[in-house]
């Protein structure tokens, strides 16, 4: 199976379970938002996001600004995505036990194609205790027949648990987690790492969780990617209560993909004009190809773990997924057609600010 599309779907709920010191929402002190209204129904979603529309199956990222599972008609859209023939994977604290329970009575052939990526806080799961709940959920879905990886966000107030940290992971499921940069979001322009250690210090204290996710991410944390990019063509960003779909988190093309699901997608890549400051989530992006050019591992290589017993966390399906990039199911530009689009935006760049003159010299 090769993956056709990567899609980043945003759920936008910012209240949580947990209150993560480093966390966004914390920073921002956006824990008692509400639960999103949804405005389209599971099937009106399944038919925007249709296996045929998108030209092929999909990996759709389901993803909060606080925890993803806390609003009751997740399950839903995930059962109906999942059944539409993608592969859904679901970013979580693991801790919304009632949810993972309805999502664990889904059809078997349902789950091979669930992946959780499971953030583990530590700390907070410590000082709740709800250690043993976490990796209680992690095994239930386990052993229902889904993929999982399981992760921690580095934090300086960390550092004296590492070895806590590994060795419950060893015992519960069988390998240390994989670890990814903790962004400082006091700084959202550059977003550069959160810690007061070295970036050489960084590394090494970190570096003992054999990550290869930890490692890649510090070779492009923090550089400008200036090359020819195809998200949002090749992968793309989109709010599933609203159904706007942007290019990536910024975006300088916007539409509504949910409105009307019989009308084609205009799928326009980013090409040279990035907004960002880094691609701080290139762990994704660019691992699963949305530049080409760039030498990254697969997907696979930075989420999976081998466990001693010959077991995977990441299933034989998902991890044949995993293992695709996205340039094996579609079609590269040519020199002249990046030469055209670059032409196209800035001539797209020079009409907005035209219309912008024309506004102030004639005072509309």
């Amino acid at each position: 199976m090769k993956i056709k599309r990567y899609i980043e779907c945003f759920v936008p709920v910012t209240t949580c379970t947990l209150r993560c010191h480093y966390c966004y929402i914390t920073v921002h002190r956006k824990f008692e938002g509400p639960l999103p209204t949804f405005n389209y129904s599971p099937e009106q979603v399944r038919h925007a996001l249709s296996v045929k529309r998108m030209g092929g199956v999909c990996l759709i990222n389901l993803c909060a600004g606080g925890e993803t599972l806390l609003t009751p008609d997740i399950v839903e859209y995930i059962r109906v995505l999942l059944e539409e023939g993608h592969f859904v994977m679901v970013v979580t604290n693991g801790t919304v036990t009632k949810r993972l329970n309805e999502l664990a009575a889904l059809p078997s052939g349902l789950l091979r194609h669930l992946i959780f990526k499971f953030s583990y806080h530590y700390l907070e799961l410590k000082k709740r205790g709800l250690t043993d709940q976490f990796f209680s959920n992690i095994r239930m879905m386990r052993d229902a027949g889904c993929s999982f990886v399981l992760e921690v966000t580095p934090s300086d107030e960390l550092i004296p648990y590492i070895d806590e940290v590994k060795d419950l992971a060893i015992q519960n499921v069988g390998a240390v987690p994989h670890v990814t940069i903790a962004r400082d979001e006091h700084d959202p322009d550059k977003l550069p790492v959160l810690t007061k250690l070295t970036d050489e210090e960084y590394k090494k204290v970190w570096g003992a969780f054999d990550s290869e996710m930890f490692r890649y991410k510090t070779t492009i944390f923090g550089v400008k990617r200036r090359e020819f990019c195809y998200a949002g063509d090749w992968s793309f960003y989109v709010d599933l209560t609203t159904g706007e779909m942007s290019q990536c988190y910024q975006s300088w093309f916007k539409q509504n993909i949910f409105e009307n699901p019989e009308k084609p997608i205009r799928f326009v890549p980013m090409g040279k004009h990035c907004k960002e400051y880094h691609c701080y989530n290139g762990h994704a992006f660019i691992t699963l190809g949305d530049i080409p050019e760039l030498d990254a591992p697969s997907y696979l290589n930075i989420r999976d773990r081998l466990c001693p017993d010959g077991s995977h966390w990441v299933k034989p399906e998902v991890a044949e997924l995993f293992s695709s990039k996205l340039r094996e199911s579609n079609r590269e530009y040519t020199r002249i057609e990046k030469g055209w689009f670059e032409l196209c935006f800035a001539g797209r760049r020079c009409a907005a600010r035209s219309k912008h003159l024309i506004k102030h010299i004639i005072g509309k």
